[in-house]
């Protein structure tokens, strides 16, 4: 006899932000709204990449995508930022190292 589990049990794993790593995301993100720059922002936890959408406005594609992918962490690193035109802008193993490419973005913004 074959078991088949239900319910929750039943769901594939997912793949997701934990606390810690949305702390990062979130405090860069508010950063940017304050400056004027980014509006809205989606999540998605799919089976093999959780992605932290950022969109300049609701109803567009997103400008930038933080995905954190677990079966890259012994390659070149779990985390990456990718540009609106699919380009990775920063892939590595720290996502505080990551994110520093959105940061001189700010950094920018605020200057000019």
């Amino acid at each position: 006899m074959h078991f088949q589990p239900q319910g929750p049990a039943a769901r594939t794993e997912q793949v997701a932000f934990d606390r810690h790593e949305l702390g990062h995301i979130l405090t860069l993100y508010g950063r940017m709204v304050a400056a004027g720059e980014w509006r809205d922002y989606g999540i998605s936890h799919l089976s093999e990449v959780a992605v932290f959408s950022i969109f300049r406005r609701t109803a567009e594609h997103p400008i930038y995508r933080i995905e954190k992918r677990p079966r890259l962490r012994e390659r070149q690193g779990q985390y990456a930022v990718i540009g609106m035109d699919g380009r990775i802008l920063k892939r590595g193993h720290d996502l505080k190292t990551v994110l520093r490419v959105l940061e001189r973005k700010l950094i920018r913004a605020v200057d000019t």
